[in-house]
């Protein structure tokens, strides 16, 4: 899946590299410990339409290009009248539905 932010295009990766970014940005932690769980409260977020929860996946799932877009600017491309945010939940839904290392985890909060 692609994502246009800006002028560029950018190649969404829902790999190991999501995962760990998603677990930096948004994971659990206490007393200096990390315990992940990042994933876990953006799929949920994105149950919910949470456009907070949209934009870390977008900007999460870019890590592994040299020139990512800013957490800022996937904000302001959600922003737009111009994107459709309705339909971009759910393609990034069935995206994550699809991905190897993701679609154990967004199974079971279907269920």
């Amino acid at each position: 899946m692609k994502i246009k932010v800006g002028n560029k295009n950018y190649e969404l990766n829902f790999g190991i590299g999501f995962v760990r970014e998603l677990d930096q940005r948004n994971g659990v932690g206490a007393k200096g410990v990390k315990f992940g769980m990042g994933l876990t409260k953006t799929l949920y977020g994105m149950r919910v339409y949470d456009p907070a929860c949209l934009s870390d996946i977008l900007y999460s799932a870019t890590w592994a290009d040299s020139t990512r877009p800013t957490p800022q600017a996937v904000d302001r491309m959600l922003e737009s009248e111009n994107t459709d945010i309705e339909k971009l939940f759910d393609d990034v839904t069935a995206e994550l539905s699809k991905a190897n290392t993701v679609k154990l985890a967004a199974k079971n909060m279907r269920a």
